[in-house]
Formats: C-alpha cells, sequence, structure tokens
C-alpha cells in the first residue's frame, strides 16, 4: 500500500477487504465489520464485541427495562472503544519506540501473579477456565500489559521527579493523617428551653443569646457570662467542659467548630439540652507520626498521581496526533 494514500482511501480499501470476506461467506449477513480507524490500524466489530461480552451479561443479569438496557450498552460500548482506541495509540508507540519483552519476563510476571494470589499453577489454570480464557490468551494479555508498562516507564515515569519539598508540603498540609488527633478544650454556656414554651419564649432565649455573644465578642470574658447566665452544671467553673476528641463530637459540634481558633466562639447551636454556645479554650494535637516514617508512602502517593495525570495528558496529546476515524 502507498504511503501517500488518504486516511479516507485507506479507510475505503479496509472496509471493501472486510466486507469482501463476510460476503463470500453470506452475501446476506455482514459478519464483521470496521468500527475505528487508529492511524493505519483498525479495530473490527468482533473485537469490539469480545471485550463488551463479560460486561453485557453483567448489565443483563441486572434485570433493567429494555430501555435503561439499551442505555446502558451503549455507553459501555462507547467507554470499551475508547479503551481499545487507546490501546492500538500505545502499541503503535510501543512498535515505534522499538520496547520488547521475551518469554522469560511473561514467565516471571506471571509467576508473581501467582505468588502475590496463593495461587498454585492448577489454581491459575482454574481461574482462566472459569473465565473462558486459555493460556496462550493470558499469555499474550501478559506480554500486552508489560509492554505498556514499559512505554509509561519511558515515555513518563522517567520523566517525574518527586522533590523534598513536596513531600513536606503534603505532610504538613495534611496533619489528619499525620498530626496526631486533634482535642478541643471547650467551654460552653446552656440555656435550657422549657418543655412547652412559646414561639415568643423561644425567640426570647434565642435573642438572650444572640447578646451573650455580642458581649465575648465586645471582649467580656466567656468564664465570667457563664458562671452568671449558663443553666449547665459546669457554670460554676466558668462553663469548662473539658477536652474531646474531634470525633467524639456530635457533626453539628464539629461543624460550628471547623475553622475557629482558641478564644471564639460558635453560633448558637439548638441542641437536644437547650440552646448552646461552644468557646474555644484551646486546640491540642496528639504526637503525629514523624516525617521519616512516612516518607516513602508520601513519596509513592505523589509520584504515582503524578504519573497517573500526565500519562493522560500524554494520551491525549497522542489522540490530538493521530487520524482517529469511529464508524458506527
Amino acid at each position: 500500500m502507498k504511503r501517500n494514500l488518504s486516511m479516507d482511501a485507506l479507510i475505503g480499501i479496509l472496509m471493501l477487504v472486510v466486507t469482501a470476506t463476510a460476503t463470500a461467506s453470506a452475501a446476506s449477513e455482514v459478519l464483521d465489520r470496521i468500527v475505528a480507524v487508529v492511524n493505519e490500524d483498525i479495530i473490527l466489530l468482533s473485537e469490539l464485541r469480545e471485550r463488551m461480552a463479560p460486561y453485557a451479561q453483567r448489565i443483563h443479569r441486572q434485570g433493567l427495562d429494555p430501555d435503561n438496557e439499551r442505555k446502558t450498552l451503549f455507553k459501555v460500548r462507547e467507554e470499551i472503544l475508547n479503551r481499545l482506541v487507546d490501546e492500538k495509540l500505545t502499541d503503535q508507540e510501543i512498535q515505534r519506540n522499538e520496547i520488547q519483552v521475551d518469554s522469560a519476563e511473561i514467565d516471571s510476571t506471571i509467576e508473581r501473579i501467582k505468588t502475590s494470589n496463593s495461587f498454585t499453577d492448577e489454581d491459575l489454570r482454574g481461574f482462566l477456565a472459569q473465565e473462558q480464557i486459555t493460556m496462550e490468551q493470558y499469555r499474550d494479555r501478559i506480554k500486552e500489559q508489560v509492554l505498556r508498562t514499559r512505554l509509561v516507564n519511558f515515555q513518563v515515569k522517567s520523566k517525574v521527579v518527586i522533590t523534598e519539598e513536596e513531600i513536606r508540603a503534603y505532610y504538613d498540609d495534611h496533619p489528619e493523617l499525620f498530626g496526631g488527633k486533634i482535642r478541643y478544650h471547650l467551654s460552653n454556656i446552656l440555656l435550657r428551653v422549657p418543655d412547652f414554651s412559646t414561639d415568643a419564649e423561644e425567640t426570647a432565649l434565642r435573642g438572650r443569646m444572640r447578646q451573650l455573644r455580642s458581649r465575648i465578642e465586645a471582649g467580656e470574658a466567656f468564664a465570667d457570662l457563664a458562671q452568671i447566665y449558663s443553666q449547665s452544671p459546669s457554670a460554676a467553673d466558668g462553663g469548662d467542659i473539658g477536652e474531646f476528641e474531634t470525633e467524639s463530637l456530635s457533626p453539628q459540634i464539629q461543624a460550628a467548630l471547623d475553622g475557629l481558633k482558641p478564644g471564639q466562639t460558635t453560633a448558637t447551636l439548638e441542641t437536644d439540652q437547650g440552646l448552646q454556645l461552644f468557646y474555644v479554650e484551646a486546640i491540642n494535637r496528639g504526637e503525629g507520626t514523624p516525617l521519616e516514617r512516612v516518607r516513602d508512602e508520601i513519596h509513592h502517593k505523589l509520584f504515582t498521581e503524578l504519573v497517573d495525570d500526565k500519562f493522560l495528558s500524554w494520551l491525549e496529546d497522542l489522540r490530538g496526533q493521530s487520524h482517529i476515524k469511529i464508524i458506527n
């Protein structure tokens, strides 16, 4: 085939070849057809159907109504076809960069898979039989995976560098993961809402709480106001109710405390006990995990995320530079 043929002409020739083969088998039935052209490669309907088969069976078993089943199958078909296009593109890059793998490497990869899953050779063959995959097909899939992994290493991983500054920044920005548990030292003011109180009485109580909060924000001591006005058992201690780990507090109180600093007061909360204000006396944090112990973990996480992002970006660029035609 001449290299100066247009892609549309190439598509036409390829479709004629496939159609002619199908017509020879059954004039009234198209056995196969092209569903996508990726540069000078093609994807056949039979490839797409083979890849879709297990997904189609699972979708059918869900018992969806015909319309929803059809829509779900169409969406999955589109996703799988895009995946096949990406695989064609990466396979072309593997060939272009002359990336290779030998039988010994395939054998060692399969042995690692068996070890990680505690599989004997018989277990693996039994699993493949259940999935209706021959050992030869399985070896081909392993070969493809190893080749694509090497391509990612060549095109992406070798260019990714995680600095010590990035590791330190991630460590500092995630105290919830590495910095130990937060403990709030709290005081409160409680005004109980009497049973069978009227709307006017409840409105008056809310107004009193707003006034108390305004006085606290103006500089009056929370403890002094708690001793005078609070109906909590802790009133005599200036409202001091002690230290609490964040997880031990109700979601309502956690949300109210979020973002507050020592010396600040929550808005009025309507709780089962009555109307409450919470004052942050102090925020303490338990002993965390030293950076030295989690450096490798953070590096692996950042490296993996960056590789994934850069691979998707590289693949998107590759798509933009390629001739891809989907044939419905």
